[in-house]
């Protein structure tokens, strides 16, 4: 059962998805090039103390898992716009019944339901 969103409902999700894409790429850049730098300071000839480099490599991974946490959020938003581009934007992938506005506004690049979602969550805490 697909619902058919009004043109300008898709107009508005569309928008939505891309100021999100658009405003995380930039928290990617930020956070990559600040971790770059960090990195290219350290290697610069300074010496430091073990509690500083071990502070800083987690730092470094933290900031790594970051940038790997908003791809995946990029990759979930590109997936949403071409269901949006092929009309099938806002149903669920497991139940294919259609995921609430409420929840879409909240999070536009949303897969599943919020039934369907609880139930897998459930399912990986196992």
């Amino acid at each position: 059962m697909k619902r058919r969103f009004l043109k300008k409902d898709l107009e508005f999700y569309k928008e939505k998805l891309l100021n999100l894409k658009d405003d995380i790429l930039k928290q990617m850049r930020d956070v990559m090039e600040d971790t770059l730098m960090k990195s290219q300071k350290d290697t610069a000839g300074y010496t430091m103390q073990i509690a500083d480099v071990a502070t800083d490599s987690y730092d470094r991974d933290f900031n790594l898992s970051l940038v790997s946490s908003e791809r995946d959020i990029v990759l979930s938003i590109d997936e949403a716009l071409k269901k949006i581009e092929d009309k099938s934007y806002g149903v669920c992938n497991m139940c294919q019944k259609p995921i609430s506005k409420t929840r879409l506004k909240a999070i536009p690049y949303a897969r599943y339901c919020k039934k369907c979602k609880e139930k897998l969550e459930k399912e990986e805490n196992k």
